[in-house]
């Protein structure tokens, strides 16, 4: 590649077998850090590209979560495409894939395959629910992943009757998927360089979801005979009767009372113009607020019972009090108010304005870039700054296939066979 590239990562070469969301964010990451990523994309493109797109191929959605790579577009389940993917693994590094369970082995890109071509191989799967078990080829997306693993009734997001929404604001499982092959696949590439070994990473939407959900999936007999149980007890009941969805979800409140003090100081209000939200965790924070606002409350007193059916009363009125109290100032105000005294606090601001936003722009975190098919473009920066070896949102999302022939020129393909797989169309 001709540009100069300066991040940790400069050198790695990463094939990346990719759709949807958790393999392509993890692609990017990698990329940020300076690795060569070539996204194996079917002879169509990847179904994404036209998902809510204005320009055909180019789509926004697929522009965001594929920038920083190159696209090899071929027939892989042709004997021609697979033979290209085998004499180009001498010169890679990395392998990521976030195909279905056996999708791979039908393919012969399974890590059994490719190692006995590069035994240093390091290669890294995304599946839904991990190579063993039950529901080894079971389909996952986010949403099935935020159900199944008990993200979606934490959240207890439900539409007007009552059935469960995921949470919306992003993949969130997808993304932590993402993020975690990236950690594994750095953390495998230092133990390759101290030992020359390469290894199998094997990831899944489920963990990921169970991760974010640590607290509560951890099994610890003082608290489970006092919370976790009685709930589960109730709920299996309820349950069994045909309770709906709603009327379970009623029931979580009853473990998250004694957190009563983050329904007043972790919680969000309405203002005299926009809103806020206030994310004081720890007493001092909330008694900077208490002092500030001349508020009295008795949540954080050591004699408080949170599952007083009369203190959830009283808890409700203190929150009402604090709404028409922040009602007499605009958002902006109280935000610099609560700063000015240590506070945790934000006016909620739409994502569509961040880019925009006098902090982000400070600090760098969006990147300018030329697509070549819909032009100069803002994107959302690396996820992390590096003063020796900086990392650099370099390029934008491929124009599908542009890269082909080059990829194949760089492993050592003739002409000849490069116009003979164009006009086979194996590319």
């Amino acid at each position: 590649m001709e540009e100069t590239i300066t991040g940790p990562l400069r050198g790695v070469r990463i094939l990346e077998f990719s759709q949807i969301i958790a393999g392509p964010v993890a692609g990017i990451y990698l990329s940020d850090f300076g690795a060569d990523v070539i996204k194996v994309e079917p002879l169509e493109g990847e179904s994404r590209r036209n998902s809510a797109a204005v320009v055909p191929n180019e789509g926004k959605y697929f522009q965001s979560l594929n920038r920083g790579k190159r696209s090899l577009a071929l027939d892989l389940k042709s004997e021609s495409g697979l033979d290209i993917i085998l004499r180009l693994l001498p010169s890679i590094d990395v392998v990521l894939i976030n195909y279905r369970n056996g999708v791979a082995e039908r393919l012969g890109i399974d890590y059994l395959s490719l190692c006995k071509i590069r035994p240093d191989i390091i290669y890294a799967s995304i599946t839904g629910f991990g190579n063993s078990g039950p529901h080894t080829t079971k389909g996952g997306s986010d949403i099935v992943a935020q159900a199944y693993s008990g993200v979606m009734a934490a959240e207890g997001k439900m539409d007007e009757d009552g059935a469960p929404l995921p949470v919306q604001v992003t993949p969130i499982i997808d993304k932590t998927s993402g993020l975690a092959a990236a950690m594994s696949i750095c953390a495998a590439l230092y133990e390759r360089e101290r030992t020359g070994r390469g290894q199998e990473l094997s990831l899944s939407l489920l963990q990921s979801g169970l991760d974010l959900l640590a607290t509560r999936v951890m099994r610890e007999p003082v608290h489970d005979v006092t919370v976790r149980d009685p709930l589960m007890s109730e709920i299996d009941a309820r349950r069994s009767s045909g309770a709906t969805y709603r009327e379970l979800m009623a029931l979580r409140p009853k473990q998250t009372m004694r957190f009563t003090s983050h329904r007043l100081f972790y919680s969000g209000y309405h203002t005299k113009r926009g809103s806020l939200i206030l994310g004081a965790l720890t007493q001092q924070n909330r008694d900077s607020v208490r002092k500030l606002l001349n508020f009295y409350d008795e949540t954080d007193s050591p004699d408080f019972d949170a599952s007083n059916a009369e203190n959830e009363i009283r808890v409700t009125d203190w929150k009402k009090e604090l709404q028409t109290i922040f009602m007499g100032r605009e958002a902006s105000a109280w935000e610099e108010l609560l700063n000015a005294v240590g506070v945790p606090v934000s006016v909620v601001h739409f994502a569509e304005e961040m880019s925009s936003d006098p902090q982000v722009i400070a600090m760098g975190m969006m990147s300018n870039l030329e697509h070549e098919v819909t032009g100069p473009q803002q994107v959302v920066g690396p996820i992390v700054q590096m003063s020796v070896t900086p990392t650099e949102a370099r390029l934008p999302a491929p124009k599908l296939g542009s890269h082909s022939e080059s990829i194949l020129r760089e492993a050592g393909f003739t002409e000849s066979e490069i116009n003979r797989f164009r006009d086979e169309k194996i590319i």
